[in-house]
């Protein structure tokens, strides 16, 4: 073997290009992450609560201060455990004279404590925005792991200019923390399953104590760790499944130990008394009673069923449904995913699909994504995208395949959506939770489209209070509120336009968007009899009443 000449003296030797290479990777990841904390945390700062939030806030001081399980009982606790890491700091007291429900103790929390609201609301939320940073890492390893570092960068890139994961990722709410560990919980364990198992089995466990919808991801991750451990070990066939089969009830115990612990972490004594009036377990709802979860948890299921059994309003693409419609999340996606990441994630998963050496990674991106979406599908409450949040993150996983198509000019190209995508949502800044993509007309239509929150979550009390100040000191102002907040707070002097007869309502009319989306009878008439002449934050329409 021929040795290298030493340097000369005093010339430094040059580092190696494997080492060169992870650095600039390293760089890029660090970039990527910064930026999504920036625009995460100054959407945090600029926003005034949504309407789970107060409540999912109010249930952490509850947690932290009574180690009560009464509030919200409809979610795990693990979610508000997350988010008590940040009140833990706030030096916030509830009452002890207050019985109010869980909605009172939202307000009452942030509202009237003596506390700065703005303050306890970005305490509750950054703990969320943390988390969602640590799952960009999850997305990035677990591209990395399947297509290489390039496609971990793309993973990466298209996680952190996801303009859903952004504006979820900014709330202190369970969405993203519940689709972030589902991911975590499929990162495949094909090369080392005596790492990733247990992993799998802490994620899993951590989704269902987060939020009830993870319980459709059981049986598919279940069987992804029999195939893991299948494929790893080496033996006649038999031992390969029956030692698979044991992997996978290991991750069913350990998933269901992190549901417990979730439960006596808040109450160690888990005293518990079921509301009145839970809906009866029937029909195949009845098998809910076997699980060996702890009775809030079968409790909060019976409430969730509940849910599911009422009629809730639709509305998608300019109409108003009665009931829901099965196709609206698939639409809404749609709607709501950059045009370059839609192109990028199907793209990739043609790839995972048509290239024999990746083949074996559709498993672990393709099967968990259409199975959690598949259940979602089936529910009766199409209110927002943030149900499926962990659809972007998957598809930018499936991205990553693109990457290894060692062509320059599919290298190109994909550089250039990635560009593109990151365009779209730079633009959208900071107003990402109504973002929608280039086709449907950008941010400032996405009311047309979509209402809830995919547009209107209650998220710009602050700044319509800030633009009345600005723009129309001393008008008289009449609102219709979709929200959690307190008006007055923010300096909104306004009275209820519904509670007078229209003959009265002169001035500005301030209506939600997603009240304007399901406008019937008197609110109709008033937005028929006025003139549009401002918004804000594309969530909110002003209207000239004369």
């Amino acid at each position: 073997m021929i040795s290298r000449p030493p340097p000369a003296a005093g010339t430094p030797a040059p580092p190696p290009r494997q080492a060169r290479r992870r650095r600039w990777y390293a760089l890029v990841v660090f970039a990527l992450l910064a930026e999504m904390a920036i625009a995460m945390l100054t959407t945090a700062v600029e926003q005034s609560p949504t309407i789970d939030e107060p409540v999912y806030a109010g249930t952490a001081v509850v947690y932290l201060e009574q180690h009560s399980l009464r509030y919200n009982p409809e979610h795990p606790p693990l979610g508000k455990l997350i988010i008590a890491t940040g009140l833990a700091f706030a030096d916030v007291h509830l009452d002890p004279g207050f019985s109010g429900d869980q909605t009172q103790l939202g307000r009452h929390v942030l509202y009237e404590s003596g506390r700065d609201p703005g303050r306890l609301l970005l305490l509750a939320r950054l703990p969320v925005i943390v988390l969602t940073l640590l799952f960009g890492l999850v997305v990035f390893a677990f591209a990395r792991d399947l297509t290489g570092p390039a496609g971990g960068l793309v993973a990466l890139a298209l996680y952190a200019l996801s303009p859903d994961v952004i504006a979820h990722g900014s709330l202190a709410t369970l969405d993203v923390p519940v689709a972030g560990f589902l991911v975590t919980s499929a990162w495949r364990a094909r090369r080392r399953p005596a790492l990733y198992v247990p992993l799998t089995g802490l994620a899993l466990g951590a989704a269902v104590a987060t939020k009830m919808s993870a319980l459709a991801a059981i049986p598919v991750v279940l069987v992804l760790v029999v195939l893991s451990v299948r494929h790893a070990l080496a033996g006649p066939q038999w031992t390969r499944w029956l030692r698979g089969l044991g992997a996978a009830v290991s991750v069913a115990l350990l998933a269901i130990a992190v549901v417990w612990a979730s439960y006596l972490v808040v109450d160690p004594q888990l005293r518990w008394t079921s509301p009145p009036g839970l809906p009866p377990l029937a029909g195949l709802r009845s098998l809910a009673s076997w699980l060996p979860l702890p009775e809030p948890y079968l409790a909060g299921m019976r409430i969730q069923f509940g849910f599911e059994d009422q009629v809730w309003t639709t509305f998608l693409f300019g109409t108003q449904h009665a009931g829901s419609l099965w196709y609206y999340l698939p639409a809404a996606l749609l709607v709501k995913t950059p045009l370059g990441a839609l192109v990028l994630g199907a793209a990739g998963a043609v790839v995972l699909l048509a290239v024999p050496r990746l083949r074996p990674a559709a498993w672990y991106v393709l099967l968990p994504t259409a199975a959690l979406l598949a259940a979602a599908m089936t529910g009766s409450r199409d209110l927002g995208v943030r149900y499926v949040v962990f659809a972007p993150m998957f598809l930018a996983i499936a991205a990553a395949a693109v990457a290894e198509l060692r062509r320059r000019r599919v290298q190109v190209a994909v550089a250039a959506v990635v560009l593109v995508t990151a365009a779209s949502s730079v633009r959208t800044f900071p107003y990402y939770l109504p973002y929608a993509n280039e086709a449907f007309g950008g941010p400032a239509a996405t009311h047309l489209r979509l209402h809830d929150s995919n547009v209107d979550w209650g998220q710009d009390l602050g700044r319509l209070g800030a633009r009345l100040r600005e723009a129309y000191p001393g008008e008289r102002v009449w609102l219709v509120y979709k929200g959690s907040g307190v008006p007055s707070y923010y300096g909104i002097d306004a009275a209820d336009p519904l509670a007078v007869p229209a003959s009265e309502v002169h001035g500005l009319l301030a209506v939600s968007d997603s009240a304007v989306a399901k406008a019937d009878g008197r609110l109709a008439a008033l937005i028929a009899t006025s003139t549009q002449v401002d918004e804000v934050g594309h969530a909110i329409t002003l209207y000239r009443r004369r």
